[in-house]
């Protein structure tokens, strides 16, 4: 099953994809699709309703971010060996774990603004986990019983502040717009082994990532049971689990970043694509 939710920034409506693509319209079942309505049995209610009962949504519709209510948006770092190589930073033996605002949370297809002042802005394609129950110091076994689905994440960075304003991480990473989300919440029934999704990303038309989640250093049952550990992860919460090699940072013979104009497309298999434009701080005022 393929939830979304579309329309207006801050005023999405919760929606179905049916087999055809189209987005139909779930505001008669549910009233978004976020904490109280990613557990279990409610998914397992959605999952029994038959699509074309649903009433169509005509046009094309913005997709807003696949979840609401993201109260907890955590972030996986250097969870791809040649990411860690072109980082210049060692393979990390425990998960490297920092935050991304919830405030930077958007939907997959919004522009993207470069911040102030931003020297290097960067691109990251991610596998996104939706948790869908509490989870609080869960064994791997029963870690995936937790994930109501996966989304598509750009973890777009911003390296200098990241890794030249001091030692915390999260500073780069959570800029305004620097969390595309979406654009569906994929069930994990539907998305079968998320150990083995093709991902890619192009800026301006050039692909720069192309990487598979079967050389992630971390599954998805560790990286659920070890965060388990460290806090309660909250239905609605998002947690992006790093990107393969090719990111701005990474290119040869020298390294390169985002400006004003350019536009980054990337995607996950069976979990959809997105399009950013980005544009200049000034602009976005």
């Amino acid at each position: 099953m393929k939830l979304c939710r579309y329309g207006a920034a801050g005023a999405e409506k919760p929606g179905l994809i049916d087999a055809d693509g189209r987005i139909r319209d779930l505001s008669a079942h549910v009233s978004d699709i976020g904490p109280d309505t990613l557990g279990g049995d409610i998914l397992t209610k959605l999952a029994a309703i038959d699509p074309a009962s649903l009433p169509l949504v005509e046009g094309h519709e913005r997709y807003g971010p696949c979840v609401g209510g993201t109260r907890q948006f955590v972030a996986i770092g250097l969870n791809y060996v040649d990411h860690a190589h072109e980082s210049n930073l060692p393979i990390p033996e425990e998960p490297v774990v920092f935050n991304k605002w919830v405030s930077c949370i958007q939907g997959p297809n919004d522009p993207v603004t470069i911040p102030r002042d931003s020297k290097k802005t960067d691109w990251e394609v991610e596998l996104g986990i939706v948790i869908g129950t509490t989870a609080s110091y869960v064994d791997e076994p029963a870690a995936l019983d937790h994930v109501a689905g996966y989304c598509v994440v750009n973890d777009v960075s911003e390296r200098h502040w990241q890794t030249e304003r001091g030692m915390t991480w999260d500073k780069g990473k959570g800029f305004p717009t620097f969390g595309p989300v979406g654009p569906w919440l994929v069930t994990r029934d539907e998305v079968g082994d998320v150990q083995n999704l093709s991902m890619w990303l192009s800026v301006n038309g050039k692909r720069v990532q192309n990487g598979n989640t079967k050389t992630m250093i971390f599954n998805v049952a560790q990286i659920v049971s070890y965060l388990s550990g460290l806090m309660t992860l909250l239905p609605g919460d998002i947690i992006t689990t790093g990107t393969p090699p090719g990111v701005g940072l990474g290119q040869k013979p020298e390294p390169w970043y985002l400006k004003a104009g350019d536009v980054v497309e990337l995607g996950i298999e069976k979990l959809g694509e997105q399009r950013q434009d980005f544009v200049a701080w000034s602009a976005a005022r």
